[in-house]
């Protein structure tokens, strides 16, 4: 696996310094949101093809290949301009991935309503995952144009959660450039976490194929609640993940989430040592 860095989760510095850090690090790629990076910005208008070729070489400097360019907003959103704007920056961000050398967009799958919250009874129905794919369609169309792969990512809490959700948006939407990042913890919930292996198992078996890129996080069982942290520092079993990644997707980038810039290394480590111990075996 390539590992990377969500950039964000990177010491808060200079953007230069910052990308030196993460390198230093042992780190190869980032997963780049735009709005989450102070001295960066993430408007409409501002994405062109100058700002893009800036950032190619800041990262091309420091040796990171940007995995994943990120765009997490709400296409289930219910107001129909603020919805057509949604897809606008959809639409911007593709293309600006085009020119900055990134392959993937990545955004998560919303919730029908204004709040971006999480009711069950509305995401999980069949009706907000027509209203998703519908809104979709459009965004996907712009991604065949500019070359650039859409990748949604499967969250228990939004519309597409689970394996089989995520399948039917992708059979529906019929795109080659439609794939998916699979986060396993973010298809987890205190509600199925008794089904964990075997949620796991079906990602891989029903998703496999079209999954672009790898999240990795942890994650503890408090009070019912399920917090998130750096890869080894909770409850997940990651061997059948890393083995997937290494016998079925050589090379392909894992960005770390919820580290902090004091365990970013000792995450990359952890997982590290997972993928050797399946490769000597």
């Amino acid at each position: 696996m390539q590992i990377g860095l969500r950039l964000h989760d990177s010491k808060n510095i200079e953007i230069r310094e910052r990308l030196d850090v993460v390198k230093q690090q042992g780190f190869s790629c980032v997963h780049l949101a735009l709005s989450k990076i102070e001295g960066l910005v993430s408007g409409i208008d501002a994405l062109s093809p100058g700002y893009a070729m800036y950032l190619k070489h800041l990262f091309d400097n420091a040796g990171l290949d940007i995995a994943v360019l990120g765009n997490y907003l709400n296409l289930a959103h219910p107001d129909k301009d603020t919805l057509k704007t949604i897809q606008q920056k959809y639409v911007a961000h593709l293309r600006f991935a085009s020119h900055l050398g990134c392959s993937v967009v990545g955004t998560e799958t919303g919730a029908p309503n204004p709040t971006y919250s999480f009711d069950k009874e509305s995401c999980h129905s069949e009706w907000a995952l027509n209203l998703f794919i519908e809104n979709l369609k459009p965004v996907v169309e712009a991604a065949d144009k500019f070359g650039v792969i859409l990748a949604i990512e499967p969250v228990y809490k939004h519309i597409v959660y689970s394996p089989e959700r995520a399948r039917t948006v992708l059979d529906k939407i019929g795109s080659p450039n439609l794939q998916i990042i699979f986060d396993p913890v973010n298809l987890l919930h205190p509600d199925n976490l008794h089904r964990r292996d075997e949620i796991i198992k079906e990602a891989i078996e029903l998703l496999g194929p079209d999954i672009s890129i790898i999240h990795l996080k942890d994650y503890v069982l408090n009070d019912g609640n399920m917090d998130c942290l750096g890869c080894g520092f909770g409850q997940m079993d990651y061997e059948r993940i890393v083995r997937f990644a290494v016998e079925k997707k050589p090379f392909i980038q894992a960005t770390l989430e919820n580290t902090t810039p004091d365990n970013a290394i000792q995450a990359r480590e952890y997982i590290e040592s997972i993928e050797r111990k399946i490769l000597e075996a």
